[in-house]
């Protein structure tokens, strides 16, 4: 009897979706991102709220609307910020790292690691505060540059090292 042909396997896609699919294991960011930006733009808006309104009580009525933009925009960021942070996520793939952004205007950077020149780790006092710190990936040319916020302290140390490690490794063998 003649056995059948072994069909070939199917060939992965090239390219990674931008959605959950494709077989990566994709990481979130640290919801405390979500925490500092949303500090972050009432630190800056709030003042901005309170000179309008005193404006208004003391010179004319009409500096109200200023206040009430404001507070609009306020109201809006506080709803936008936490959906944005959710739709941050990175993957270490055999050969690169991918970053996705974005849920309306998706944007994925994939790193390639052998174009790594360095990796920059950052964290200011209110970050560091709520133990996050930002990945910063630089390569030569700065279209294939990514950053990646708000990491907890000790995977962002860890990706630090191993993305470190991952561009020595590639650069070697060039």
């Amino acid at each position: 009897m003649d056995e059948p042909a072994a069909t070939p396997p199917s060939p992965q896609p090239s390219v990674l979706p931008l959605t959950g699919e494709g077989g990566a294991d994709w990481h979130p960011v640290s919801p405390q991102l979500a925490v500092v930006r949303r500090v972050t733009a009432t630190a800056v808006l709030l003042p901005l709220v309170l000179a309008s309104a005193a404006s208004a009580v003391l010179l004319t009525p009409w500096l109200a609307l200023p206040a009430v933009a404001l507070g609009l925009v306020w109201c809006w960021l506080m709803w936008l910020v936490p959906r944005q942070v959710a739709a941050i996520s990175w993957a270490e793939l055999p050969e690169e790292l991918a970053i996705r952004k974005g849920r309306v205007w998706r944007s994925m950077v994939t790193i390639p690691y052998g174009r790594i020149q360095y990796v920059d780790l950052s964290s200011g006092p209110y970050k560091r505060r709520k133990g996050i710190a930002d990945i910063s990936v630089n390569t030569a040319s700065p279209a294939s540059s990514g950053d990646l916020p708000g990491l907890p302290v000790e995977v962002a140390e860890e990706l630090r090292v191993r993305l470190s490690a991952h561009g020595e490794a590639q650069r070697a063998g060039l």
